[in-house]
């Protein structure tokens, strides 16, 4: 048997084992005693509520998972690829155009195999647990927009990435890279005034209390801002988030309507001040930095195995092409990927800790901060008590309460 075929079977099914495992750890850590430190925010009744939610979800992803991975293992051995690749060709257009049809296709069917879940999840458990404000004409019009996106800058950037793989010879993966790069760059500066702006609705935080203290914290802390703004967040869910968008004075911050309903403004400050100490420790270009290098690797990688007559055999491929090379190549990249992102998650844990000392230090003490932090672990549904290989392997943040026992003990 091909040994490509090999490995690649042998990644996938590890990888839904891997899946499996942490499902199951996770629904065993569950603890139904209320931890004494949210005594305070919970009740009974909403603490129980989230440990369902959290039993719900998993067991949700655990047949989700089953599911695809059974596709895609039938959809590898049956010739799904080649056969795909060859309705491509016939169209008889150049490479470009037929990989543009190819992975089009591609994306189509597996849009088309997610949807029923993506339905489920939003219309079924979502709304069960009281999260869900998607309307179907909401939900139908995100999928238009995100399809319109993807059609409009994505098949652009895969054009070029397979122009240059056919054209620019041996230095194709570091034209590739900086191209990609420097598209990546300018979306940070596009998508808060361009994108963001077709899914929701931004509107300047109005005059009085919040804003004054936001303002007043930001010059304190000499931190240019563009604009305070709120977004529709409830359009679509109750969760309540916060984030910045932009760089530089361009920077904006964002609030869901949802958190300003649920948090006093000493509370918002505290989480602004979190967030805004990211930027003090230059977390944000940190990480964007290490991003863009593993990008890097990973297209001088790919470029060795881009056209590798053995790969395109393992997919049962009658013809090896540049943008079949690339699709393929996302299932050997997948074990090097996963490492990368562990350790990510490991520094970004890191990162939190030292973004909440932050937010201690330049505001109030501990006390509005870890009152925010209750909140948003209370309104979210989060899992107080999640298994402690599932945060290494998937959490980018540290668990709620070792976050505010870090926070107590400063």
């Amino acid at each position: 048997m091909n040994p490509y075929l090999i490995f690649i079977l042998t990644v996938i099914l590890l990888g839904y084992l891997l899946n499996q495992i942490i499902s199951i750890l996770e629904l065993r850590s569950l603890d139904p005693e209320l931890p004494n430190e949210f005594a305070d925010v919970y009740d009974e009744e909403k603490y129980k509520k989230s440990q369902q939610y959290t039993q719900t979800t998993n067991r949700f992803s655990q047949v989700q998972d089953t599911f695809m991975t059974t596709i895609t293992l039938i959809f590898i051995l049956m010739g799904g690829f080649n056969y795909i690749d060859l309705l491509a060709r016939g169209y008889g257009l150049n490479a470009i155009y037929t990989g543009l049809i190819f992975t089009a296709i591609l994306m189509f069917g597996s849009s088309i195999i997610g949807l029923p879940f993506s339905i489920y999840s939003t219309f079924v458990i979502e709304e069960r647990f009281g999260f869900n404000k998607t309307t179907p004409k909401t939900f139908v019009l995100d999928l238009l927009k995100a399809t319109g996106l993807s059609v409009i800058i994505g098949a652009p950037l895969l054009a070029a990435i397979l122009w240059f793989f056919q054209a620019a010879g041996s230095l194709a993966w570091l034209y590739c890279w900086l191209a990609v790069t420097g598209f990546t760059l300018i979306l940070q500066f596009l998508a808060p005034v361009l994108i963001m702006p077709l899914f929701n609705k931004f509107t300047p935080l109005e005059e009085g209390e919040l804003n004054d203290a936001i303002t007043g914290y930001a010059k304190e802390q000499h931190f240019a801002i563009k604009g305070i703004y709120t977004m529709d967040g409830s359009k679509r869910s109750t969760r309540l988030n916060a984030f910045f968008t932009g760089f530089g004075r361009f920077r904006r911050i964002v609030f869901f309507d949802t958190l300003v309903e649920k948090l006093n403004s000493s509370e918002i400050v505290a989480v602004l001040a979190h967030e805004m100490g990211h930027f003090k420790h230059k977390h944000i270009f940190k990480m964007m930095g290490a991003s863009i290098l593993q990008m890097g690797i990973m297209f001088y990688i790919l470029s060795l195995f881009l056209e590798s007559e053995q790969l395109a055999a393992a997919f049962g491929m009658e013809h090896v092409s540049v943008y079949a090379g690339l699709v393929f190549f996302g299932f050997l990249y997948t074990p090097i990927s996963l490492l990368i992102s562990i350790a990510f998650n490991v520094y970004s844990r890191k990162n939190e800790y030292e973004a909440d000392n932050w937010a201690v230090t330049t505001t109030q003490g501990r006390t509005p901060l870890i009152s925010g932090l209750k909140k948003l672990s209370v309104h979210n549904l989060s899992n107080l008590t999640p298994h402690p290989f599932n945060v290494f392997i998937n959490y980018s943040h540290p668990p709620i309460l070792q976050r505010i026992k870090a926070i107590r003990e400063l």
